[in-house]
């Protein structure tokens, strides 16, 4: 198994875990991020997607998700909410930068790079409701 498959598998782990949480953050989330949080969700299923047919493209089957995923503490107001929002968020960068690190092929670093950015904007807009400052780090993905 080459470094671009492992890290490509970690990167769909990591967006099913991001799908799967966002139903839970939709849950909690205040009325007023519904837009929000569907948006985010949304873009998490396609990019779940996608990575799930660049897997295949390689000639490999992805992993299946897993049944559940346990967030990083309980979730029961909207606060909490956004607090696992910036996690998953993070999560999803760290595992598109590895992929970025290790891709081999054009197409692969190419859409990790897009994927990586997209999820520094997302954690970005949640650290700015929270009013968390600083909003971003330097070179978001990286540990």
């Amino acid at each position: 198994m080459t470094e671009q498959r492992t890290t490509l598998q970690s990167a769909l782990d990591a967006e099913y875990a991001a799908v799967y949480s966002y139903g839970l953050i939709a849950a909690y989330a205040n009325a007023d991020r519904s837009r929000l949080v569907a948006e985010f969700s949304a873009a998490h299923r396609a990019r779940r997607d996608s990575t799930a047919e660049l897997l295949e493209a390689e000639g490999t089957a992805p992993d299946a998700p897993r049944a559940a995923y346990t967030p990083p503490a309980p979730v029961d107001d909207p606060i909490p909410a956004a607090h696992l929002a910036v996690s998953v968020e993070t999560d999803c960068a760290a595992a598109w930068y590895a992929v970025v690190e290790n891709a081999t092929d054009e197409v692969v670093r190419a859409t990790a790079t897009e994927a990586l950015t997209e999820a520094a904007v997302r954690r970005a807009r949640w650290q700015t409701i929270l009013g968390s400052v600083p909003v971003t780090v330097t070179f978001p993905g990286r540990a």
